[in-house]
């Protein structure tokens, strides 16, 4: 994968950063670690007794969080993605989601990007599994400018948040319109097909599968859908509508995630196909980082332009 522009701080790093800049000055803000290292040698200043380690413990964890939002605090909850949507699920369903509570998740180390630490802490899943919780919002943010935004609007609502971040700096994504959760963002229009995306490298992938295209004379529109729930139909059915073909990216499994969460959607307004680009319904067997597993998986800019090829039945022309 190319990258367009040079890397920056980690989403992971990024919210951290917000975080410790807006507790001093809301008392209601309080962070729960999970021993992860993300804060060591961190300063909150006059928030320092509101920051909670409580050790490798994630249901714990969430449980502690309930009642901490259930008394007029706005918790937000450190840990790695993999433990989050299915160690402590339990919790985050009956505690958290049932009842409405306004606790934020950040989830680190989503996807593949823990990669070197082996299929157990891969997350493939978390999409899947948070998306069907009522109440639940699920924001995937794509850069370090993105995640800043979205962090910051994501605290002000009343519910609990699903906050999917990366571990690794990632490239920052070309300008485009003003980011406001639960808005997708067009970052490029074209008419023959829609290339919908979530997450740092499928909507790098999905730009730059754009370019593969308008060699072939294919104009690609690509929406950046950091919101997963709730999802911006509005915004996809209007794009679809005009290409009749969408093809989805994502760094998740094929089953239950964005691309399926895009495919119910239109499938109830529009006589639209949808080709999903996912990872493989497979554990990764291997260790390895980011950009190779998901190179490894098939999340390429040549497998997203090929996938729109086949869909709009027109094969790549020679262009020797």
């Amino acid at each position: 994968m190319t990258a367009t522009t040079v890397k920056t701080r980690s989403s992971r790093e990024v919210y951290r950063d917000v975080l410790v800049e807006l507790m001093p000055d809301d008392e209601r803000l309080v962070c729960l670690d999970s021993d992860t290292g993300l804060f060591s040698g961190v300063d909150f200043g006059e928030a320092g007794d509101r920051y909670l380690n409580l050790g490798i413990a994630e249901h714990t964890l969430m449980g502690a969080a309930a009642g901490l939002a259930k008394q007029g605090r706005v918790p937000v909850v450190n840990t790695m993605a993999a433990f989050a949507s299915t160690r402590a699920l339990e919790a985050v369903k009956v505690d958290i989601a049932l009842n409405n509570l306004p606790v934020r998740i950040a989830a680190t180390h989503s996807g593949v990007s823990g990669g070197h630490l082996g299929p157990t802490h891969h997350s493939l899943e978390d999409l899947a599994v948070m998306r069907n919780l009522p109440n639940m919002t699920v924001v995937v943010p794509a850069d370090a400018a993105t995640t800043d935004e979205l962090f910051r609007q994501a605290l002000t609502l009343p519910g609990p948040v699903y906050f999917r971040l990366g571990r690794n700096a990632t490239p920052d994504l070309p300008e485009g319109p003003p980011v406001r959760l639960g808005q997708a963002r067009t970052l490029r229009e074209g008419g023959d097909v829609t290339l919908a995306a979530c997450g740092p490298y499928p909507v790098l992938a999905a730009l730059d599968a754009a370019d593969l295209l308008e060699r072939d004379g294919i104009a690609a529109s690509v929406i950046h859908v950091h919101t997963v729930k709730p999802l911006d139909t509005d915004t996809l059915a209007a794009a679809a509508g005009t290409t009749g073909v969408v093809v989805t990216v994502e760094e998740h499994w094929r089953a239950g995630g964005f691309g399926a969460a895009v495919a119910e959607s239109l499938s109830e307004i529009l006589p639209v196909r949808v080709h999903r680009v996912a990872m493989p319904d497979a554990f990764v067997p291997v260790s390895g980082g980011q950009r190779y597993l998901l190179e490894r998986g098939g999340i390429t800019p040549q497998a997203v332009a090929a996938r729109a090829r086949t869909a709009l039945g027109r094969p790549r022309r020679d262009l020797r």
